[in-house]
């Protein structure tokens, strides 16, 4: 069964099921993590980034990405240490170290450091507080944090523009945002934070341009989706309930006989319409 672990404020220990799952994510931290058994495959707009045993990965800040968790070539199932290098740590770290203002970030959501011999090191000391939480005090967390965003700093001075832009996404425009990102299942207030907007200025925004709100434009275009999935690859709906942006088959399955007047099901195997 599926067990995650938090074992300080910023540092997670996760250990998935011995099957494939697949979720969806928001980060609003940068995220530094090395896989120790399993595999991990995040799917974004800006491409795939796979963790298998051992990869040690940077993820930037305010991304949306599908992930797919499968065990291990053995069977172990998906583990994973991640250090969540939130902006006050990074704020606190900029002003102890004197560092400028940095340059807006315009480089990979996802950086692969499995190489880095240090960062190897770094996680080898975190994995003794799997077993004994309770000796990783709020202290030593926030020295192991510091300590991180050390030796990121150490492995490529570029790096710094990625840790210290802290620069929030400013307002973009909405039409063609929504339009390529409607298949995550996040909430309303994400799609504004990642649109530049408050909640309430994103909803007034979306009135205007798509003339409904934005739970019914966004169940609609995902059923369209499927719809389109299923009738030109005949594609079951338990295979794209998922990746449209449904939490389970039982709502999506209900809301495209209501849309569509016919069983999901039957459309895919060629008895719909």
């Amino acid at each position: 069964m599926e067990s995650t672990l938090i074992v300080q404020h910023n540092i997670l220990y996760s250990r998935g099921y011995q099957k494939v799952q697949r979720s969806e994510h928001y980060f609003p931290d940068h995220a530094l993590g090395i896989m120790l058994a399993g595999e991990s495959s995040y799917y974004s707009t800006g491409g795939t980034f796979v963790m298998n045993e051992g990869t040690i990965g940077l993820m930037r800040r305010n991304q949306l990405f599908k992930k797919l968790k499968k065990p291990g070539p053995t069977g172990e199932p998906p583990t994973l240490i991640s250090v969540f290098l939130d902006q006050e740590a990074l704020h606190q770290y900029a002003s102890d170290n004197t560092i400028l203002k940095q340059r807006v970030y315009k480089g990979q959501a996802m950086i692969e450091l499995t190489q880095n011999e240090f960062l190897k090191g770094f996680f080898h000391s975190l994995r003794p507080y799997i077993d004994h939480p309770e000796r990783l005090t709020a202290k030593l967390a926030a020295l192991k944090t510091r300590e991180a965003i050390e030796l990121l700093l150490q492995t490529d001075d570029a790096l710094a523009s990625l840790l210290f832009d802290f620069q929030e996404p400013y307002k973009i425009e909405l039409e063609t945002y929504m339009n390529h990102h409607y298949q995550y299942n996040i909430p309303l207030a994400c799609f504004a934070k990642l649109t530049g907007r408050s909640l309430s200025s994103f909803k007034r925004d979306f009135a205007k341009i798509f003339d409904t709100t934005p739970e019914k434009w966004l169940q609609s275009k995902r059923l369209e989706q499927a719809h389109y999935l299923m009738s030109t690859q005949n594609l079951r709906p338990s295979a794209v309930y998922l990746e449209v942006g449904f939490e389970n088959l039982s709502h999506f399955s209900t809301a495209f006989k209501s849309k569509f007047g016919v069983k999901a099901s039957d459309l895919s195997t060629g008895t719909g319409l």
